[in-house]
């Protein structure tokens, strides 16, 4: 596979090795949602895009990295909305895009309570006059960012105020649901949702994915707190050095493996379909904002030794795949 990253990208990675688990699927999560993701796209583009795989797989994170390493304010509220904060009803009654959204609940409230679903439709229209300019840095950029988005998107606490459970005491779950659970369970999911295909209303499809997402944060809270309840401490976190719970690396707690596969077993397979949405919504995504340029010829882009060399290990990723595996995505571990 193409491993050629850029010296900005490889910055970025590096500083990810003093960075704390600040990722909206972990590392291991939003590496396999760009990496699935550019394996259900059609050959004619997704040639392109899996000559660049390890660059979209790497970049995934880096938005996160923007936000936490560099402090980049403006990147914070891309990654979240807190629906309760707008008087959440339905989508149609949303303001439009960004500029809308501000003038109506003021640029304060905005910043503060996250804009992401208007910042992926925004991505999208970037993302479109990528392909219509075939700009190959602009057009892989734009579609690893815009994957980690959608991911972000999909996971039920990037849409409530509850985000991390502090509200019912909860803290730590934020992490535990999108990191460890996928890094324990992961090798076992079906991440294939079947071909990429053309998303005929953006801004619809993107406020369906925030809704389900916000419906199903109560359940994934619910289950677990009552867990919380019916099990003592020394079952709920595995144990470190001295009797106390252990830590991982950035110093969270790690759940016990029993305590946290009863957990995934209580939410009948929730991670895996949010993951699996993702990945399709994204491939959606990208795909419609190529098709809407007018379908380029990307194959120019790169040289023809390129494609040709990757050809070999496409075909044997694209037979694992079909079996709903993700090969060739090594993750660094967070739990």
């Amino acid at each position: 596979m193409y491993k050629k990253l850029t010296t900005a990208v490889f910055l970025f990675c590096l500083l990810g090795g003093s960075v704390p688990n600040v990722y909206g699927w972990g590392v291991w999560g939003h590496n396999h949602i760009n990496k699935a993701a550019i394996l259900t796209l059609p050959k004619e583009m997704g040639m392109f895009f899996y000559n660049h795989a390890d660059f979209i797989v790497e970049e995934s994170t880096v938005p996160d990295l923007r936000k936490y390493t560099l402090n980049d304010k403006a990147e914070v509220p891309r990654h979240y909305i807190d629906l309760e904060k707008y008087n959440y009803q339905t989508w149609n009654a949303m303001p439009k895009t960004i500029a809308e959204a501000s003038a109506k609940f003021g640029k304060d409230t905005i910043e503060k309570y996250g804009i992401l679903p208007w910042y992926i439709q925004d991505m999208m229209t970037k993302l479109t006059t990528a392909f219509k300019n075939k700009s190959k840095t602009e057009i892989l950029l734009l579609a690893a960012d815009l994957g980690h988005y959608v991911a972000d998107g999909h996971m039920p606490l990037h849409t409530t105020l509850n985000h991390n459970g502090q509200y019912t005491g909860q803290e730590g779950i934020h992490a535990f649901w999108e990191s460890q659970l996928p890094e324990l369970f992961g090798k076992n999911y079906n991440l294939n949702p079947g071909t990429a295909q053309y998303i005929k209303d953006v801004e619809k499809t993107t406020w369906e994915t925030i809704d389900s997402s916000f419906l199903l944060a109560p359940k994934l809270l619910r289950i677990e707190l009552k867990m919380k309840k019916d099990n003592p401490e020394d079952k709920q976190y595995a144990i470190g050095l001295g009797g106390k719970p252990a830590k991982n690396k950035y110093g969270q707690l790690m759940h016990a493996y029993e305590y946290a596969h009863v957990y995934h077993e209580l939410m009948d397979g929730m991670v895996e379909r949010q993951m699996r949405s993702a990945i399709r919504v994204t491939a959606g995504l990208w795909y419609t904002a190529w098709v809407n340029a007018g379908k380029p010829d990307l194959s120019g882009l790169d040289p023809d030794y390129t494609t040709e060399k990757n050809k070999v290990t496409y075909k044997t990723d694209m037979k694992a795949f079909e079996k709903g595996k993700v090969k060739g995505c090594k993750s660094d571990k967070e739990f």
